[in-house]
């Protein structure tokens, strides 16, 4: 028996968050296809489109990834930020291979605001030897695509979500030469004009630093399993992007 876990849109489309399919010896993920188009159909539809990003024990998955009895997959519409959908294009959350044990609390999701002033003060802390901090919150705006919004919950992938950033941040401290990096999301019911993301880097030069910044929060919007809603007057409507 797997779990097949379902998120954002396909959620909605399923009327159910998860599913188990019956698995007799190991196999490919492609296997697996003919039971979930009895199953689900209309979710299936969606994987013969490769519009759904496909993770197997939250790491991302190939159709050739092979299956086992007991695992868990994860069946994902395209991120708010616009992930690519060919696995070969991303290495995602698979892409760091030995974990920093230094990144606990640099990477978060959390439902709580955050405070730029504690966060400010906790990274600057690191080193003496910074000369530049670069920072960037996103907010929560009331008009997007046209219409207004009154509403914008966020929901992620719990436990993949977290992995990615704190890869994200690994990847980071490897390509530039910073000090370190800070990255937090938060999750659930964000109200208007509220912080949803912060993204601190640290460098000797603030060059170093800014652009180590950029590339934190594209990589986090293009890889994250993170998805937000938007409550418009036509209705609620998932945001879902592709680069």
């Amino acid at each position: 028996m797997v779990k097949v876990r379902l998120f954002a849109r396909l959620r909605d489309l399923a009327g159910r968050p998860e599913f188990d399919l019956e698995l007799s010896r190991p196999i490919p993920l492609k296997g697996l296809w003919g039971q979930l188009n009895h199953e689900m159909p209309q979710i299936m539809d969606w994987v013969k489109e490769k519009r759904v990003l496909i993770a197997v024990n939250q790491e991302m998955a190939t159709d050739e990834t092979l299956i086992h009895d007991g695992d868990e997959i994860g069946l994902m519409p395209p991120f708010s930020g616009g992930a690519s959908l060919d696995p070969a294009d991303r290495s995602g959350p698979a892409g760091i291979k030995n974990r920093d044990s230094s990144a606990e609390g640099w990477t978060r999701i959390q439902m709580e605001d955050f405070s730029l002033e504690d966060e400010l003060r906790r990274i600057k802390a690191v080193s003496n030897r910074i000369g530049g901090v670069a920072v960037f919150i996103g907010t929560a705006r009331d008009f997007s695509k046209g219409h207004p919004v009154s509403r914008l919950p966020y929901e992620h992938y719990p436990g993949l979500a977290e992995k990615t950033l704190a890869e994200i941040r690994q990847r980071a401290l490897q390509r530039f030469k910073i000090i370190e990096a800070c990255i937090l999301h938060r999750t659930g019911e964000i109200p208007i004009g509220g912080n949803i993301v912060l993204v601190l880097t640290v460098a000797e030069h603030r060059a170093d630093a800014l652009e180590a910044c950029r590339w934190c929060i594209d990589e986090l919007k293009a890889i994250t399993p993170i998805w937000k809603k938007e409550t418009t007057p036509e209705g609620d409507v998932w945001i879902e992007e592709r680069p």
